[in-house]
């Protein structure tokens, strides 16, 4: 079987390896736009984000699966929440979507990406660090590291191999 990832991003790479350990697979993971903003600023961006990459990476990746994560952040009446989601695609149906972790983020964080900035330089910056978002994440950050980046994607990844297990028995 070969799964392609639609990142080059090492957490998210970590993330599928993991949930994919029962399966006989080479991965190969490509750098696939998501098509939208690159701070998503909803579920529906963030969704729409991960099955553009879970789409392309099997179409350019000539794959059987196509993954797709992607993290984005959600407005709500509490603030705003990091929020993240993840595709896989195959040639015979429908992306099969899932959602992971939510956290609402500290007001200044907020208030930045609502003026522009992307979440992973205004965590490099707020957490006084580089490259959050390849290793821990907001969500280490935020965590005091009981969770980091690559444990909440493999958490939404083994949503997505589940769901897929279990339709893919069912046929």
């Amino acid at each position: 079987m070969r799964i392609i990832i639609g990142s080059k991003n090492p957490a998210k790479i970590t993330a599928v390896k993991n949930s994919f350990y029962q399966d006989e697979a080479e991965f190969i993971s490509l750098d696939i736009p998501s098509g939208v903003s690159n701070q998503p600023f909803s579920d529906e961006e963030t969704i729409r984000g991960a099955i553009n990459r879970a789409a392309g990476a099997l179409k350019h990746g000539n794959g059987d699966i196509g993954i797709g994560l992607e993290g984005g952040v959600h407005e709500t009446s509490h603030g705003l929440l990091l929020c993240n989601w993840g595709a896989l695609a195959t040639n015979e149906a429908e992306p099969i979507i899932a959602g992971g972790a939510r956290f609402l983020l500290p007001v200044e964080v907020a208030a930045r990406l609502r003026d522009g900035e992307e979440l992973g330089s205004v965590m490099d910056d707020y957490a006084k660090m580089k490259n959050v978002r390849k290793h821990e994440g907001a969500v280490g950050i935020f965590t005091n590291g009981v969770i980091n980046r690559m444990e909440m994607f493999t958490h939404l990844m083994n949503l997505l191999v589940g769901q897929y297990s279990y339709w893919t028995k069912k046929e």
